[in-house]
């Protein structure tokens, strides 16, 4: 008898694994899960065309040297390292691919780097569903700090997460996870006059990035900005009073651009009017 109900047990362990879908397996617990992603986590040091430093945050996937992140992280660079948290320093040649409008980019790492890509997740997650971010929030590296997916929203006709975990300056292009250790989201940006209310970006916009690009290294991308902003200039009329309202709104559409390339980082502003000339310093901690 005890031999008989030792072997039904296991049969019903079996069938109870053999039918549980994907979905509903087990969470991990906060320290699992973290040790389970860390080693696909980078920080990313960037120095800019002007020759400012920061850093951003990135994840392993799609392929063994690709990494994912934010294109405001990378938008004006001359130069990125990627560093994990085991202490190798790995170069970025350049971008394989990118979208400003969603502020996404994958990076072509130097090197592959087997065994480290993270997994990710194309289901929509449920709203008041547990998620996680690892980032360097204020340079604080391979932080990680926990909330709920508020809600699933439409931003500037984007599918973008509301995440109620804490994200800061440095965290932009971190994975945000679910329960599973599974990425799901990217982070973008965080409302600055609100509590923990925070943005990313959905894996699925993710995958709409084309992984078998050649990289552009940073040189040549630079060049191709410069040469887009030249181009769109050239559009402008250069006649009547529509000319003085396009150039001011470009102009403005310039800066806006300017602020969210800038997320992280001090910058100075000066006005000036009816003669007098103020200069403003401050960090932009979100756009």
């Amino acid at each position: 008898m005890t031999v008989k109900l030792h072997h039904v047990f296991w049969l019903g362990l079996w069938l109870t694994l053999a039918v549980t879908p994907a979905g509903l397996q087990a969470a991990l617990t906060p320290e699992r899960l973290y040790q389970k992603v860390l080693p696909s986590v980078m920080t990313l040091e960037v120095e800019n065309q002007s020759g400012e430093r920061f850093i951003g945050s990135a994840v392993l996937a799609l392929a063994d040297d690709v990494a994912v992140t934010t294109w405001h992280v990378v938008a004006d660079a001359r130069s990125v390292w990627a560093v994990f948290a085991d202490g190798q320093r790995v170069k970025v040649v350049g971008c394989i691919d990118h979208d400003p409008v969603r502020d996404l980019a994958l990076l072509k790492l130097e090197k592959q780097l087997p065994h480290r890509q993270a997994k990710v997740c194309l289901d929509l997650p449920r709203v008041a569903a547990r998620a996680y971010v690892i980032g360097s929030p204020k340079g604080y590296d391979f932080s990680i700090s926990d909330g709920l997916v508020s809600q699933i929203r439409s931003v500037d006709g984007c599918l973008q997460y509301q995440l109620s975990c804490p994200i800061s300056p440095g965290n932009s292009g971190g994975p945000i996870l679910n329960q599973r250790g599974e990425v799901i989201g990217i982070a973008t940006w965080t409302k600055s006059d609100a509590q923990n209310v925070s943005f990313a970006v959905p894996v699925q916009e993710i995958v709409r990035l084309n992984v078998a690009q050649p990289p552009v290294n940073w040189e040549q991308l630079a060049a191709v900005n410069q040469v887009t902003a030249a181009g769109l200039r050239q559009l402008l009329p250069v006649t009547d009073k529509v000319v003085e309202e396009k150039s001011e709104a470009g102009i403005f559409a310039a800066f806006q651009k300017r602020l969210r390339e800038s997320v992280g980082k001090s910058v100075t502003v000066v006005v000036q009017e009816e003669g007098r000339t103020n200069s403003f310093e401050f960090t932009v901690t979100s756009f």
